[in-house]
């Protein structure tokens, strides 16, 4: 049934709270479901993880004739397409959740790891904790992320091949043959990166959007077009509802500080509870802009005077990152260091 002609309100503008809490266990053949109601004992079900197994689960949804909140973890392709399904749904708000995030909670709950439990998990979380309501990202949004983290996939086979290379080189062992076939693999793999950056280019031309990020990204010190595409891949995916604290928590980049009483004071972490791909993503950015910025070197300098150690420091650059690619892509100017750090470098 279309949305127009759903005898319920539109999920965006129905003031009524949900009443209806689900998990869904997504694994790549089925789904384990867990759904609770008011007043009604739990109720676990399974559906295939193919388009008729999602129309089957939202149909199941709608018989309760109220609006559910449905949490699932992050688990690739296997959970994007039921996660765009639940979100064109009438009456259905889908939260997809860190996998970390999902631990910690469970951890509180359960004593057994099945998929029943885990969706019994996931659908407690829908109804105790604070719901971010995932939107489905742009097409072309969704397509650069793929080509990123596909390069990001290559670089990182790139630097083991070279790795390899240098390691038969050292040694009068190796025969000839595996270095010619350890440089043709290192040759065929830049050839791919270098498509790959291309295809990438040229999808950002085509979206006014992105091409108008991408130009106000590389106006940031440290941020080249190599480092633009990655960092961009990432954030492409966001809602643009998603405050600039939002993707510091989304990165993992938060910090995370264990003081307590008198004894507890353990040096503060990042909570790595977050996207790997772009903390990885701004790690190069940061150590660049640190040395080559003299806004984000001063204030990298100034971290180090107070005895925090080079990595934190660096950590902070990152977190800084976030801060100033938000603050253009929200002014629609490029970047300007004084406008994030007005009080360390006069003039």
């Amino acid at each position: 049934m279309s949305k127009r002609s759903h005898p319920l309100q539109s999920k965006r503008s129905d003031p009524l709270p949900p009443t209806v809490f689900g998990g869904v266990d997504v694994s790549a053949a089925t789904l384990a479901v867990a759904i609770l109601q008011d007043g009604q004992p739990l109720e676990q079900r399974e559906f295939p993880n193919t388009d008729s197994g999602h129309k089957a689960l939202i149909a199941c949804l709608h018989k309760r004739k109220a609006r559910a909140r449905v949490s699932l973890e992050a688990t690739g392709i296997d959970s994007l397409n039921l996660a765009r399904a639940l979100d064109a749904a009438d009456e259905v708000e889908v939260a997809v959740l860190n996998p970390k995030v999902v631990n910690r909670f469970a951890q509180t709950l359960r004593r057994s790891k099945t998929d029943s439990a885990d969706a019994q998990v996931l659908a407690e979380y829908s109804r105790r904790m604070d719901f971010v309501a995932w939107r489905t990202p742009s097409r072309k949004g969704l397509q650069l992320r793929t080509i990123s983290r596909h390069i990001d996939g290559l670089t990182v086979e790139h630097t083991r091949e070279q790795n390899r290379l240098h390691a038969a080189l050292g040694s009068a062992a190796t025969p000839g043959c595996v270095v010619q076939d350890l440089k043709r693999s290192l040759a065929s793999l830049q050839r791919r990166m270098v498509r790959l950056r291309r295809e990438a280019m040229a999808l950002i031309a085509s979206d006014a959007i992105l091409a108008q990020r991408f130009e106000l990204m590389i106006s940031i010190p440290g941020i080249a077009e190599i480092s633009a595409l990655q960092v961009l891949g990432e954030l492409a995916t966001l809602s643009p509802e998603m405050s600039v604290r939002q993707w510091v928590a989304h990165s993992g980049l938060d910090p995370v500080h264990e003081d307590s009483g008198t004894s507890v004071h353990r040096p503060s972490r990042i909570s790595r509870a977050g996207s790997r791909p772009l903390r990885r993503a701004l790690y190069m950015p940061a150590l660049v802009a640190a040395q080559c910025d003299p806004h984000l070197r001063a204030f990298y300098e100034l971290l180090q005077s107070r005895h925090k150690a080079k990595l934190q420091a660096l950590i902070a650059v990152a977190r800084k990152l976030l801060h100033a690619i938000d603050g253009i892509f929200r002014s629609q100017t490029p970047y300007d260091g004084h406008k994030l750090f007005p009080a360390l470098i006069p003039g």
